[in-house]
């Protein structure tokens, strides 16, 4: 991961260079539910999903689920997995409980659905913060052999969520460090495959705060100050359809 690092006109500080260099470093690894190569070709279909135009044709509809069609076939994803991975980066504020049941009614796993998702979200956020300072996207990284853990936290269950989830009583040790004796719904949401939830908060903390931090309003571990701070989150959730 030499190769991951800053250039231009913009001061990055390090603490957010190092998460990013972590973070590619684990899509390339074996996850829980996925190997390092399918753990890859999520990252390359959220690319592919930008110039999609199955995607494209369904963002502009009133309703996506009015268009039909089928995405370009890959070797390592399911058709499934693929729409998963476009739909998320594409048109995620529209998604349906019907339309998630009907990707696992297609073969996806409740764990590989929330490893992709943590996979999709990581490359966005990367991506993004890219993009935003006028810089091309890291290369994708080369896969690292290896199988999957096959870990799913013994105390997730179905809850008022779309999948199961670990309520903060129902965490056990072998989770690892997955949240205290208090958790946000947010939080909870990839809690079914710890290392998931990690891989994704790990980098999200950095980005905006540590969870030690939240509810310190008068916080000073950014450059800019609490206030700044979420109102640029709020206008960024808002023009996501962010309904959290």
């Amino acid at each position: 991961m030499s190769g991951i690092g800053y250039e231009g006109p913009y001061r990055v500080r390090e603490t957010l260079v190092e998460a990013h260099r972590i973070a590619w470093r684990r899509i390339a690894e074996p996850g829980a539910w996925l190997d390092g190569a399918r753990r890859v070709a999520v990252a390359a279909e959220v690319r592919a999903a930008e110039d999609c135009a199955l995607c494209r044709e369904r963002k502009e509809a009133l309703s996506p689920f009015a268009v039909k069609g089928e995405h370009e076939a890959t070797d390592l994803l399911s058709a499934a997995e693929v729409e998963l991975v476009h739909r998320l980066t594409t048109d995620p504020g529209r998604l349906r409980r019907a339309w998630t049941e009907g990707i696992l009614a297609a073969g996806v796993s409740e764990e590989v659905y929330v490893e992709i998702v943590s996979i999709v979200c990581v490359t966005m956020v990367i991506d993004t913060f890219r993009r935003s300072l006028d810089l091309a996207p890291f290369d994708l990284p080369a896969p690292v052999p290896g199988a999957p853990s096959g870990y799913r936290a013994p105390g997730a269950r179905r809850h008022d969520a779309w999948i199961s989830l670990v309520q903060p009583e129902d965490v056990v040790e072998s989770d690892g460090d997955l949240y205290g004796p208090t958790a946000s719904p947010v939080v909870k949401a990839l809690s079914l495959v710890p290392q998931a939830k990690r891989d994704y908060w790990d980098l999200a903390e950095v980005h905006y705060l540590p969870g030690s931090e939240m509810t310190n309003f008068a916080t000073g571990v950014r450059a800019i100050d609490r206030m700044q701070i979420e109102l640029v989150a709020g206008r960024v959730s808002a023009l996501h359809q962010c309904v959290y």
